[in-house]
């Protein structure tokens, strides 16, 4: 068995998956959020964490078990990039994730409740640093592919 191409594939499909959750989370936490969707989105918001977690435990069973070999990692400057782009996305995902968390506190027993818009403002600006963050994760694994950074 091709162990390189189960642990790229699974790597893979953890980060498409991990994009997807990010995106559903962005269209949930917006203006007007209120009630059951805010349950939904502790929901995402978890999942989101322990698909990252997924990312990491298998990125690092890659990273040593993989073809290339963690030599051509540790001396990559495009890896570390994208290592340091994951680390200021997760940084970024802490305000909201807490927020959502005490806005479900909050809102327990209370049907209706919805958090203050200034809030969900101020949340909504860590997703959008994010995003612009993603989009450099997918630069600097092409970079690797094509070789450049060691």
């Amino acid at each position: 068995m091709d162990w390189d191409l189960v642990l790229a594939s699974a790597h893979h499909l953890a980060v498409f998956t991990l994009v997807a959750l990010f995106a559903a989370e962005f269209a949930l936490l917006r203006p007007g959020l209120a009630g059951a969707r805010i349950g939904q989105l502790a929901r995402i918001d978890a999942a989101y964490g322990a698909v990252a977690g997924v990312v990491i435990v298998v990125g690092i069973i890659r990273v040593i078990f993989g073809a290339v070999g963690w030599e051509y990692y540790v001396g990559n400057h495009a890896f570390w990039g994208k290592m340091g782009a994951f680390l200021v996305m997760g940084l970024l995902t802490m305000p909201p994730t807490m927020a959502v968390r005490r806005w479900v506190k909050a809102g327990e027993g209370i049907a209706e409740y919805a958090p203050p818009a200034e809030e969900i403002s101020r949340n909504r600006r860590f997703l959008h640093l994010q995003a612009a963050v993603l989009v450099l994760i997918p630069i600097f694994a092409a970079m690797m592919a094509r070789g450049y950074g060691s």
